[in-house]
């Protein structure tokens, strides 16, 4: 799994856990729900300011958000 892969499956599965919508996260987020989407199915490359963004709606840190992405790339996850 590359990283962008890794990245949105952790962000999916933080907001899944939460009982969030991409569109409701999008809004905790200052994000488009679409750009949600794409960067939890791995089509958009997000910067790190999307990141920090989309760590601050999930409630977490942004290193805890990469945390989950490495276990999930690991098979841990």
């Amino acid at each position: 799994m590359d990283i962008v892969a890794s990245i949105g499956a952790a962000i999916r599965k933080h907001r899944e856990t939460l009982r969030l919508s991409q569109e409701e996260l999008g809004d905790r987020a200052g994000l488009d729900r679409t750009y949600i989407g794409q960067v939890e199915r791995g089509v958009r490359n997000p910067t790190m300011v999307s990141l920090q963004r989309i760590s601050h709606g999930l409630g977490i840190e942004l290193d805890v958000l990469v945390a989950t992405a490495r276990e999930l790339a690991s098979g841990r996850g």
